[in-house]
């Protein structure tokens, strides 16, 4: 299936892939808010995840919390750094 890492709001799927860059699926459930919540969530997860930097080589899949909600940006920023897998696997 994958590892999985959960820090702070946010949970990583990660499994090898083919060489080259990371795909990355974002999941935000319902049980988060609205469609306009979830959408900002989104938006919030996908800039994190520009500035954190996807190692390459890997399928992510990345699930929210309800703490990602109100989360400070560079704590969203951080949860990733620290949740994804590293490039020497």
């Amino acid at each position: 299936m994958g590892e999985r890492t959960t820090v702070g709001g946010i949970t990583v799927i990660a499994t090898t892939a083919e060489a080259g860059p990371a795909s990355v699926g974002l999941v935000t459930g319902r049980s988060l808010g609205g469609a306009v919540v979830r959408n900002r969530v989104r938006r919030r997860l996908r800039e994190a995840l520009a500035q954190a930097g996807p190692p390459p080589g890997f399928d992510l899949v990345v699930l929210a919390g309800r703490e990602v909600i109100e989360a400070p940006f560079d704590r969203l920023v951080e949860w990733l750094q620290r949740a994804m897998p590293k490039e020497d696997r």
